[in-house]
């Protein structure tokens, strides 16, 4: 396996862990790198991929739902939904890693984690969501606004003490 192809795995085997379990993150995210020893480098990968997508996992299903309505997210096994997950960070936010390679990469994961039809499933599905791209980056900007100025809100904003 190739050395980020391992970090994605050790990301991929964290989230996994994380969806099924209800581990705590940050708990999970050292265990795993700990057991793995990438070095800094993918560690520091790994960990990009492991809070870059559980933040997001809201988000990410919901474009995975609204974009491939022919694959319901309630019948999808666990492990190909954070496959799909992780790539569509990869492409749609993370974006330091091609659409092409980030594909692959998930198709390669899906061949050693998945059944054996899911390395054809998981590469429809990102097919399927990289064809919608600018629109879900437009989406994600809108939310991004929605969030900020929620936060701004006074009925969100920390009450302020007097002094």
């Amino acid at each position: 396996m190739k050395p980020r192809t391992r970090a994605r795995s050790v990301a991929l085997q964290a989230l996994y862990e994380i969806d099924i379990a209800g581990h705590l993150p940050g708990i999970v995210t050292q265990q795993r790198l700990e057991e793995a020893q990438l070095g800094e480098e993918l560690s520091e990968f790994a960990r990009e991929i492991i809070l870059g997508v559980w933040p997001m996992v809201e988000t990410l299903d919901k474009f995975i739902a609204e974009h491939a309505p022919e694959w319901p997210l309630e019948q999808v096994a666990t492990i190909d939904r954070n496959i799909i997950r992780i790539s569509l960070w990869e492409f749609s936010i993370y974006e330091k890693t091609p659409i092409k390679v980030a594909i692959n990469e998930a198709v390669e994961l899906a061949k050693v984690f998945g059944s054996d039809s899911t390395p054809r499933f998981v590469n429809g599905v990102l097919g399927s969501l990289s064809n919608k791209l600018p629109e879900i980056k437009q989406s994600l900007k809108v939310l991004a606004a929605e969030s900020k100025e929620r936060s701004s809100t006074p009925e969100t904003r920390k009450p302020e003490t007097e002094a």
